[in-house]
């Protein structure tokens, strides 16, 4: 339990243990936390739950506080198991609680769980009075859920974002300032690019109406990470960024590689996008998780991507990769592709494909017979010089 602002709590978890989310393609090596917050008035509010498995935990932060029967108010601004999970037991521990959610959150909670209990449905512009404050409800779907929404206490300033401007990382601290800033910069930009990279143009729909609401912010409270207490529309503006899809002068080269073959012609490549000078990164996609991919080609302008060819094929692990990307919508990219093969390609014209279904533009593409020769490495390093003037 810590305390936010005046009689308001971060009373969640802190997984310190956590390696995976979203399946196995982020890998969270810091750990996560799943964040609630308690605000203390006439009539207390609980705002989100916590994943299952910490129930006795996260009891007992809020016990600190406040016996949880005299919880008047619990506000559930995400279905996510992540931030609902332990829903069943708050309402046990709870039972002089009302429960709010948007329409979407209801009908999926009603799925997820057992509820003895009403869940109130509230939409955009609705809000409660809770004493000396007041909880307004923005629905902001699709940021990342169909359900989602954030909360909003005009008399305190504060912003309770749900998925949006988190990060997944650990400390005993709760706020921002607290932490090494390029550690926070970096996690946030990695949970963007994984979390909500896709979700653009809904981003930049969503908080244009909602800074048109003017409100005023001085706090961002997420579900996952540190809390925005100083500066809070930097990171508002850095979202805006982000969603508007902007890129640098920088590639991102990505492999795989069965005998060593397709890795020399992947270095080829590097060098010859080095010695103009361009910010390049190299990836073999066997040893390197998802997560940190995206988080580097966020802003990459230019991926390299290449594989050996096996039964006809790409290899299993880029396959695999280019499906992920494609969930991810880049947009405004360019990319080369190349591999090595042996009787008889198709992995190159495969990832040719791939990335055009991403709404990746392809604009060369390198094959080599077995080991490449003295030519066919100077075709790569080439590729990559031909790379480079076409980014500057």
């Amino acid at each position: 339990m810590k305390k936010v602002t005046d009689n308001v709590y971060a009373v969640g978890i802190v997984d310190w243990n956590v390696r995976r989310f979203h399946g196995n393609t982020y890998i969270t090596k810091k750990g996560a936390t799943y964040n609630s917050y308690l605000v203390i008035d006439k009539e207390p509010v609980l705002i989100d739950v916590v994943n299952k498995g910490f129930e006795e935990e996260f009891i007992a932060n809020i016990s600190e506080i406040i016996d949880p029967k005299e919880i008047k108010h619990v506000i559930l601004n995400h279905l996510e198991p992540d931030h609902s999970g332990a829903i069943e037991y708050i309402i046990k521990k709870c039972p002089n609680a009302k429960f709010y959610a948007t329409a979407k959150l209801k009908e999926g909670a009603l799925k997820y769980y057992k509820l003895d209990t009403e869940i109130n449905i509230v939409k955009t512009g609705d809000s409660i009075k809770t004493g000396d404050n007041t909880l307004t409800f923005i629905e902001v779907p699709m940021i990342h859920w169909p359900d989602s929404m954030m909360t909003y206490c005009p008399e305190k300033k504060l912003l309770f974002s749900n998925d949006a401007f988190g990060q997944h990382i650990t400390s005993d601290k709760i706020f921002a300032d607290e932490i090494d800033r390029s550690e926070l910069l970096k996690e946030t930009k990695k949970y963007y690019a994984n979390i909500l990279w896709a979700l653009g143009p809904i981003i930049q729909r969503k908080l244009t109406e909602i800074l048109a609401m003017n409100p005023a912010i001085d706090i961002i409270a997420p579900s996952h990470g540190m809390i925005w207490r100083k500066e809070p529309a930097k990171i508002i503006e850095q979202y805006f960024e982000w969603a508007q899809n902007k890129t640098v002068n920088k590639a991102v080269i990505v492999y795989e590689t069965m005998w060593g073959s397709t890795e020399i012609m992947a270095r080829a490549i590097l060098n010859g996008l080095s010695s103009k000078n361009i910010d390049v990164k190299l990836f073999d996609i066997a040893s390197t998780d998802f997560g940190e991919l995206a988080y580097e080609l966020l802003d990459a302008k230019a991926f390299v991507i290449g594989s050996s060819t096996h039964d006809n094929e790409m290899l299993p692990y880029i396959a695999g990769f280019l499906y992920f990307l494609k969930g991810l919508k880049p947009k405004n990219r360019i990319a080369v592709t190349f591999g090595s093969y042996g009787w008889a390609g198709g992995a190159v014209k495969e990832m040719n494909e791939s990335l055009k279904s991403c709404g990746v533009d392809v604009i060369g593409q390198i094959d080599a017979k077995f080991k490449p020769d003295s030519a066919e490495l100077k075709k790569c390093f080439d590729a990559g010089v031909q790379l480079a003037e076409k980014l500057n």
